[in-house]
């Protein structure tokens, strides 16, 4: 019992003799030791306790050598700890700070892997993701033949895929709450933004479902214009898709505004 009581003691002064040696090189003007400090406690893995002295040591000497690394471990350590905000500022800034560095390409791709890591869930606000795709296009233009071009590719297709989930998930909810309008705008765009979607089959057939609801939901003036747009999004859909499981409805929805025109077209004669 005695001697569980003396290691714990022991420990425990053990540990505030390192805190009071940290505090000391952290509030001292030695920043060789700073320095020497800060690169043991990044070896160890205490990367916040490393982050202060990196930062003291870049204030002090920021275009030397050790004011680079210390401003790359900064970065990295945040990296480590999974504050992605935080490592892609770093990061960022280290590419425009030393242009020219050996981590220059690194840090310029682990900024954009930091924008892939902050994309929210598809159902949230994109702007994030956006500027993933944008980060990670910049770097496939400045370093076109990195081996981390192909890294760059994958995060693209899975940032492209998300907004795409977004805007199908969009179209379905405008067409589930009857906003025809909205669904066809949304529908329209879609096909021509996303034309190898896997959601492009369901997209163009809610497109000629919804075009043939706002038909009859329109006033009389805007019908016959409202009836040849949607037999003309019926025709597109059954020559790109030839063998949908929706042929049937969409052919229903075409033989129905084939007779509406046919109408109009009989009262214009007459």
């Amino acid at each position: 019992m005695k001697s569980k009581i003396f290691f714990s003691a022991l420990f425990a002064l053990i540990v505030l003799s390192a805190c009071s040696g940290y505090n000391k090189v952290v509030k001292g003007d030695n920043y060789e030791r700073k320095f020497q400090l800060a690169d043991e406690l990044y070896n160890k893995k205490q990367y916040m306790r490393c982050v202060t002295l990196y930062e003291q040591v870049y204030q002090r000497v920021p275009k030397s050598a050790e004011g680079e690394l210390a401003y790359y471990r900064i970065g990295k350590s945040y990296w480590a700890e999974k504050d992605y905000s935080m490592a892609g500022y770093y990061f960022g800034s280290f590419y425009q700070r030393f242009p020219f560095s050996a981590r220059a390409e690194e840090t310029m791709f682990l900024s954009a892997m930091c924008s892939v890591y902050n994309s929210p869930q598809f159902h949230l606000d994109q702007t994030d993701t956006e500027l993933a795709i944008n980060d990670l296009q910049q770097f496939i233009n400045k370093y076109p033949n990195s081996i981390l071009v192909d890294s760059c590719n994958k995060a693209m297709d899975k940032m492209r895929f998300k907004l795409e989930t977004k805007d199908y998930q969009a179209i379905r909810q405008y067409s589930k709450t009857e906003n025809f309008k909205a669904a066809i705008a949304t529908a329209s765009t879609f096909m021509v933004d996303y034309s190898r979607s896997q959601y492009k089959e369901e997209v163009g057939y809610l497109l000629v479902k919804n075009s043939y609801l706002l038909v009859k939901n329109s006033i009389e003036e805007k019908k016959k214009q409202r009836i040849e747009e949607t037999i003309e999004r019926y025709r597109n859909f059954v020559l790109e898709f030839p063998d949908s499981k929706y042929k049937k409805e969409v052919g229903s929805i075409s033989d129905a505004m084939e007779k509406q025109l046919q109408q109009y077209n009989s009262k214009k004669i007459n």
